[in-house]
């Protein structure tokens, strides 16, 4: 391929519950809400952003919450865990928080350079901080519910769980750019870049495992860095050259989007860095009011008369 991903742009997940998911993610996580609009293919059901302050790509976790829908499984075919970069010094603090909430916590678990602490969200999607000792430069949510000197940084990295490994790493390299940067057991890592956080994919070999079934509480797809429309066309071009089964290019409104499939099943999607979540509303006032795409816009009656009502915390309340 001629052209790379720089690494990821964002994370998409399926909950139940819109409000239980807003308290978690905002009052737990310290996330912001960068953007609430909907599922522009189901207007139906949220689709609520968090990330940092202006939801720049790499910081962004998306929830689909569909109230009625079955709980899944994960398993092969999904990306079983996403993690969330945190400072070096602060996972027993990470860990006493989480558990001063009612969350349960896994061991912190150090593998090379980093340590991990696992854990939950009330849907059962697996997530992870991690610390890595080198840090990380990027400016968290300073005005949400964590102390600036804990909060999130943003995404670390995703892990691919698949029943064998070779066809998956080769479209991580072949098809995203990536390269690989490290094996263990039966874990292997691939790098964008130079390999810091936001930039990381895991590939778990786990032949024993179930495959997995999308649904509450399970990742829906995950989706990486391109800069621009430009980019993103001749990417596109190139896939389609390759064989691969790739969508038309979709408007996100706040990003532009294709779709595919590796061949363990997970759903990728490239999406561009721009426009971004300020288009349509004042970096300060992102994610409070529901935004919906002009297309949508004559059915906003309707489609706030099928939405439950959310309950947002004040920023800058924080919990201490």
């Amino acid at each position: 391929m001629s052209v790379a991903t720089s690494g990821l742009h964002h994370v998409t997940a399926i909950a139940g519950d819109p409000q239980r998911n807003v308290d978690f993610y905002l009052r737990t996580l310290g996330l912001r809400l960068v953007k609430t609009t909907v599922n522009f293919d189901d207007p139906g059901t949220y689709h609520l952003y968090y990330g940092d302050s202006a939801g720049r790509p790499g910081s962004l976790l998306t929830f689909f919450p569909w109230r009625e829908a079955p709980v899944g499984r994960q398993g092969n075919g999904q990306a079983t865990t996403t993690a969330f970069s945190v400072p070096a010094a602060s996972i027993g603090w990470w860990k006493s928080h989480l558990t001063c909430l009612g969350v349960e916590v896994g061991q912190v678990v150090s593998r090379d350079e980093e340590e991990a602490l696992t854990f939950r969200d009330p849907d059962g999607l697996a997530i992870a901080l991690v610390a890595h000792v080198q840090g990380d430069p990027r400016e968290p949510w300073d005005h949400g519910f964590v102390p600036p000197e804990h909060a999130i940084r943003g995404l670390h990295s995703v892990t691919l769980s698949v029943d064998q490994a070779e066809a998956t790493a080769g479209m991580l390299v072949d098809d995203l750019g990536l390269h690989q940067v490290g094996e263990d057991s039966n874990r292997f890592r691939f790098a964008a870049g130079a390999g810091g956080a936001g930039e990381l994919v895991d590939v778990l070999v786990t032949p024993e495992a179930p495959p997995g079934v999308v649904a509450v509480g399970t990742v829906h797809h995950v989706a990486w860095r391109a800069p621009d429309e430009h980019t993103q066309v001749e990417w596109r071009e190139e896939l389609v050259d390759r064989g691969v089964n790739v969508t038309s290019i979709l408007d996100r409104q706040y990003f532009r989007s294709i779709y595919f499939r590796e061949p363990g099943g997970t759903l990728l999607e490239v999406a561009t860095d721009q426009p971004g979540f300020a288009i349509d509303e004042p970096l300060l006032e992102l994610g409070r009011a529901l935004k919906l795409p002009p297309w949508l816009e004559p059915q906003r009656e309707e489609i706030e008369a099928m939405l439950p009502r959310l309950n947002l915390p004040t920023e800058n309340e924080r919990t201490g």
